[in-house]
C-alpha cells in the first residue's frame, strides 16, 4: 500500500462539548471523509448489552469489537439506540478495555491514512486521535467545556429523543464518564501536547466551527 499522503485533522474532546458537530461540518467544509470514532465504541457496548452480556467482562467487550465491519458500523449509524444515554455509558466502559481498544485502533488509522471514497482527507473526532490514532496529524484541537454546560446539552438533546432522564443523572453520569476516560490505564482521553484548546461553554454551534475552522486553516498554511 502506497503511503499515505492525505490530511489528518485530529479532534478529541470529551462527551457533549460539541466536538461531533464541529468535526462534522469541518468534513463537510474541506470534502473530507469524516469517522466519529465513538460509534465504534457504542456499537461494541450495544453489542455485548444485545448479547446478553457483562459491560466489565473484557472477553466479551473483545468479542463484539471484533465482530465489527464496515458494513455491521454502516448499520449501527441508522439505529436510533446508538445515541442513547445507555450506550454512551456503555461506550465508556468498554473503552476502558485495553483488548477493545487494540482491536479497533487498526481501522482508524487505516481510515485516516487512506480516507475513503478517494477523499484528499480525513477529519476524525474521538478521545485519543492526537495521542494515539495519529499523532502525525498536522491538526489538532481539543474541544471541551464545562461539565455544567455539557450536561445540559446532553440532557436536552435526550429529552428531545424523548428518553425520561433527570438533568441531576445525567450530570452524574458524565462527571463519572469523565473519570473513567481521564483515569483509564490505556490511551487516557488528554489533549496531545500541540493540539489548540477550544472551549465551547460559552459558544453557539457557528461560534464553535468559525473558531476550529480557523484553527484548521492556521494549522495548514
Amino acid at each position: 500500500m502506497n503511503p499515505s499522503t492525505a490530511i489528518i485533522i485530529a479532534i478529541d474532546g470529551p462527551s457533549a462539548s460539541g466536538k461531533g458537530t464541529v468535526a462534522r461540518r469541518l468534513a463537510a467544509h474541506f470534502n473530507f471523509a469524516f469517522l466519529d470514532t465513538g460509534l465504534l465504541y457504542r456499537a461494541v457496548g450495544v453489542g455485548v448489552l444485545r448479547a446478553g452480556g457483562d459491560l466489565d467482562d473484557p472477553k466479551a467487550a473483545e468479542r463484539a469489537a471484533l465482530a465489527l465491519n464496515p458494513s455491521s458500523i454502516a448499520a449501527f449509524g441508522d439505529d436510533p439506540e446508538i445515541r442513547s444515554d445507555r450506550a454512551s455509558v456503555a461506550a465508556s466502559k468498554v473503552g476502558a478495555i485495553r483488548a477493545v481498544r487494540a482491536a479497533l485502533l487498526k481501522f482508524q488509522q487505516d481510515f485516516a491514512a487512506h480516507p475513503p471514497g478517494g477523499k484528499k482527507g480525513a477529519v476524525l473526532d474521538g478521545r485519543d486521535i492526537g495521542t494515539v490514532i495519529a499523532p502525525q496529524a498536522p491538526v489538532k484541537i481539543y474541544i471541551t467545556a464545562s461539565v455544567a454546560a455539557r450536561a445540559q446539552r446532553r440532557f436536552k438533546e435526550l429529552r428531545e429523543r424523548g428518553e425520561n432522564v433527570t438533568e441531576a443523572a445525567v450530570l452524574a453520569d458524565m462527571r463519572a464518564r469523565d473519570e473513567r476516560d481521564t483515569r483509564r490505564a490505556t490511551a487516557p482521553a488528554k489533549p496531545a501536547d500541540d493540539a489548540v484548546m477550544l472551549d465551547t461553554t460559552s459558544l453557539t454551534a457557528d461560534e464553535a466551527f468559525a473558531a476550529a475552522l480557523a484553527i484548521v486553516q492556521d494549522r495548514l498554511k
